[in-house]
């Protein structure tokens, strides 16, 4: 099979192994992947696979089943899927364990069924799972444009949780008001604790999903209310700041790490069956959809992590392996 390999500085569309099938998984013809923030940092040596994954970029597609291993029974060949993977979506094939795939929600295309398990599979697990976000609650979502913001904006709106977001710019703002952000803030204006403050009436928010790290720990703590919860799922403002621990004490802060591809087979397909449940019927019913910003050929992957990198999208870039 052809797979996307790291050839130096540059990615290569090659000949490479086809995956191996083992009992309860399932092998997936690819006809589309996305590329995600996790595969720059893999390709740039500072993310590896988990043991026992593909080396092989690409932590999502959707395409159609041609194998079932032993014990399988949700699916049948001729099935069309999406799926979470922990690595190896940049290929004409996948094996991946059954329970990190789902069926293709009704109307939507290959491509846009690319562009949903990762990023909704995130949202949906460190707010709602992880941040444990009641009805009503307000969360505030940092990086509101990108896929996982995008997917959690509209799972907030869903759910009937205000949130507030910050972005690089203001047409990624007007995107997100448009999805169903309540209010929003440009990174380039300063601090987003007295906007927050103000947006929620000075009471706070309860719960702050955030990729940035480091850089954002101090306004994060500033702006929850009491038990509010900071899930942090990503680096991008540095692994290292200080902590003030009286603040958490005083308003009996949770902060929450969280990362999806290192979790085990069966945590995962928890989430998906998760996804399957609460949120699979507001995408067939049009309530939620995947925003898909551009289509790259699969042999233009380097050009979607220029993109990427270049913090160019609103929402998914995807990569089209096969019609």
């Amino acid at each position: 099979m052809h797979a996307i390999q790291i050839d130096g500085a540059a990615l290569r569309w090659g000949e490479t192994d086809r995956p191996q099938l083992g009992a309860g998984e399932i092998r997936i013809q690819v006809h589309a992947s996305a590329a995600n923030r996790a595969d720059l940092a893999q390709r740039a040596g500072s993310y590896p696979p988990p043991p026992g994954a593909s080396p092989i970029l690409g932590l999502e597609c959707a395409g159609e089943v041609t194998e079932l291993g032993e014990g399988v029974t949700r699916f049948s060949v001729g099935d069309a899927v999406c799926a979470l993977l922990a690595g190896g979506g940049y290929a004409e094939e996948v094996v991946v364990a059954a329970g990190q795939a789902l069926p293709v929600p009704r109307g939507l295309s290959m491509v846009e069924a690319a562009a949903v398990p990762e990023v909704f599979a995130t949202a949906y697990l460190n707010l709602f799972m992880e941040a444990e976000l009641r009805r009503g609650e307000r969360a505030l979502l940092h990086a509101g444009a990108s896929g996982v913001g995008t997917a959690a904006i509209q799972l907030c709106k869903a759910f009937d949780n205000p949130c507030y977001v910050t972005v690089g710019s203001q047409n990624k703002l007007d995107a997100c008001l448009a999805l169903g952000a309540a209010g929003g803030w440009l990174r380039s204006e300063g601090s987003f604790v007295d906007p927050v403050t103000q947006w929620s009436e000075g009471q706070g928010v309860d719960a702050v999903l955030d990729p940035v790290g480091g850089a954002y720990l101090e306004d994060n703590l500033k702006v929850l209310r009491q038990d509010g919860r900071l899930v942090v799922i990503g680096l991008m403002g540095g692994a290292r700041t200080e902590i003030n621990l009286g603040l958490m004490m005083i308003k009996r802060l949770r902060l929450i790490g969280s990362t999806l591809r290192a979790r085990s087979v069966p945590a995962k397909a928890a989430v998906m069956d998760a996804l399957y449940d609460e949120v699979w019927p507001l995408i067939e019913n049009g309530q939620i959809r995947p925003i898909v910003d551009r289509v790259f050929p699969i042999a233009e992957a380097s050009a979607a992590h220029e993109a990427m990198a270049a913090d160019e999208n609103v929402g998914k870039l995807v990569l089209k392996v096969r019609e």
